[in-house]
């Protein structure tokens, strides 16, 4: 290791003079020792940029390509989810909808069916009054004929002697019997 790095900086200590050695004047050998290294660079290395760059560019190209793909791909599922989305925010408005309308119905039907009920218990109830005073004007007329029965026959009983009932029961037979002629 000793020797090349003592190569290296003996190259630096040679003579100027005719023979060859390395130039340390920076401003008098750069401009033409770049112009080689660029020469010679450009010569064979322009080959190789050139396929570099080239690869480079239809990596680069293929890559958009795709991606325009994608994005083309991407953009079509979109149009059809949302196409999607807007069918089913239909389908859900026709079904608030429908189901509204179906709430108010059945609300309508439920209303009108208690209104019924409503009725025919009001029906019931009227009914049942009329039939309960029926019931009890045919009570007190029973009564009241009862009573003026009963009393009648005080009146008569007490009146009544047994030569008076003997012609009342006589005068009756003989009005039943014109009555049988009369019929028959």
């Amino acid at each position: 290791m000793k020797n090349v790095t003592d190569s290296f900086l003996s190259l630096g200590y040679w003579p100027f003079a005719g023979s060859f050695g390395f130039n340390t004047d920076i401003l008098a050998t750069n401009p033409i020792n770049l112009s080689v290294v660029f020469g010679v660079l450009i010569f064979f290395g322009k080959g190789v940029l050139s396929d570099l760059l080239d690869n480079r560019k239809q990596r680069i190209l293929k890559t958009i390509q795709n991606s325009e793909e994608l994005r083309g791909g991407a953009v079509e599922r979109l149009e059809k989810a949302r196409a999607h989305l807007r069918k089913v925010e239909m389908e859900a408005e026709q079904f608030r909808a429908n189901g509204y309308s179906e709430i108010e119905r059945e609300k309508w039907n439920l209303i009108n069916s208690t209104y019924k009920t409503l009725e025919q218990l009001e029906n019931y109830k009227n009914e049942t009054i009329h039939f309960e005073q029926q019931k009890a004007i045919n009570q007190v007329r029973q009564r009241v004929f009862q009573q003026a029965l009963q009393g009648a026959l005080g009146t008569l009983n007490s009146c009544l002697n047994t030569e008076l009932h003997l012609r009342t029961i006589s005068t009756n037979i003989g009005m039943f019997g014109t009555m049988k002629e009369i019929k028959g």
